[in-house]
């Protein structure tokens, strides 16, 4: 199975409270395993407030929904040993 690496990284983000936020990340492989999403090294799962998906095979995508001051801090996308912050 082919090393998977991160070829477009998280872009920091300013939003309003209350408002949706998405961060993207693109993987150089389709179908990646061992991916994971985090907020203040905080594990994220799909549910209604966090929305993960993958659009075209290698652009991994997490929604923040109606973000609080609670939601401040860093969000990591991790593949693989590779990382990402923003």
């Amino acid at each position: 199975e082919p090393d998977v690496t991160i070829v477009s990284g998280l872009k920091d983000a300013v939003v309003s409270e209350g408002d949706d936020v998405t961060f993207r990340c693109q993987v150089s492989h389709e179908n990646a395993r061992d991916v994971e999403w985090k907020l203040q090294d905080v594990a994220l799962q799909n549910n209604e407030m966090n929305e993960i998906s993958v659009e075209k095979g290698k652009i991994h995508t997490l929604t923040l929904r109606k973000v609080t001051e609670q939601d401040i801090g860093t969000v990591t996308f991790r593949v693989g040993p590779h990382t990402s912050m923003a």
